[in-house]
């Protein structure tokens, strides 16, 4: 068996991870028994939602143990395999680790992949994988939108949120999106046909909340909620009549003391409601949400960029991109 490089979570994060926080290891792989089968990785996903299985506390999943690898979204090809089910050269996605070779076992989160349906096999990480699935449920299903709705869209120059801004376009919805820097904000307008684009950086909540106001006179209908904080709480400010705020994710506060949100009484007042989204909930419909993803893309109305940075021993300052906003598109971390 092959050695295995593995990014280790060394020590819990106090605040903002730091690079003592991790070790870089080689080790042997381990033998395979009866049924597993050995995934050498080629990409993985990075994901704000790492940071939470970092904390002891675990979120919706356990927290990973100290020692070992941290975990990820990964697709591979298959190397060597004692399972009836998983044959050497095929390819296949799962939730493993960040490490050159993964061992997996019949019936575990591994599943096989045709990377000839897609026109780059990283598309499984993003538009048709986890992000792309997110979108496409968290907003229609949670927000549930209607034509004519005015949607706003924080950490929309993300992966999910630049997805969102599309598809509240593809179902008739204005969409006003909030991103950090010029650049980004110039993308959602011209790449991904955003009506309106707010830059947060220099802004704080009331400046941000003037911002809404001007780029949503009407009011906001639907917030698909990224970010959290200030910028959260702005949008609070702007809602209307019975808005839905789809809450799935407040990254700005993974990393400090959460701020929480300061503006529910808007919900009170605006009889508005807020619901968190999983996409966990709907794995067993990914299929039917691909198929819809895949005709939008086809159709020119759809599109996504993927930020890959190559090199396993990359790992943390292709992470911690996550949270400085330097990533352009779905960060992915190439290692074969």
């Amino acid at each position: 068996m092959p050695d295995n490089r593995r990014f280790l979570l060394q020590r819990r994060p106090d605040g903002e991870p730091v690079r003592e926080d991790f070790d870089f290891i080689t080790e042997p792989t381990p033998a395979l028994v009866e049924g597993e089968f050995l995934i050498r990785n080629h990409y993985a996903s990075l994901d704000p939602a790492m940071r939470g299985w970092m904390d002891a506390g675990g979120n919706y999943m356990p927290p990973v143990a100290l020692g070992d690898a941290m975990r990820a979204s990964t697709i591979g090809v298959v190397e060597e395999s004692r399972a009836e089910s998983f044959e050497k050269g095929q390819w296949v996605m799962g939730l493993n680790a960040l490490e050159d070779y993964s061992v997996s076992a019949v019936g575990g989160f591994t599943q096989p992949i045709d990377a000839t349906l897609v026109p780059e096999v990283t598309n499984y990480l993003s538009i048709f994988g986890a992000v792309g699935m997110t979108a496409y449920f968290g907003f229609l299903e949670v927000c549930e939108p209607k034509a004519g709705e005015t949607v706003l869209v924080s950490g929309a120059a993300g992966a999910v949120g630049s997805l969102v801004g599309q598809l509240a376009k593809i179902h008739g919805c204005r969409a006003v999106g909030i991103a950090g820097g010029p650049e980004k904000c110039a993308r959602l307008t011209e790449k991904y046909g955003f009506d309106a684009a707010i830059d947060y950086r220099g802004k704080d909540q009331a400046a941000l909340t003037t911002a809404i106001a001007r780029a949503a006179p009407d009011g906001v209908d639907v917030i698909f909620e990224n970010v959290g904080g200030a910028i959260l709480d702005a949008g609070l400010m702007n809602l209307n009549l019975y808005a839905r705020v789809g809450l799935c994710g407040l990254i700005s506060e993974y990393n400090t003391d959460p701020r929480g949100a300061r503006n529910l009484w808007q919900l009170i007042v605006k009889r508005a409601s807020i619901r968190g989204l999983l996409v966990a909930d709907y794995v067993e419909r990914f299929g039917e949400g691909a198929v819809k993803m895949g005709e939008f893309a086809a159709a020119g109305n759809l599109m996504i960029d993927e930020h890959i940075d190559e090199g396993l021993e990359n790992a943390f300052d292709s992470f911690m991109r996550l949270f400085a906003g330097t990533n352009d598109g779905k960060m992915i971390l190439k290692i074969a």
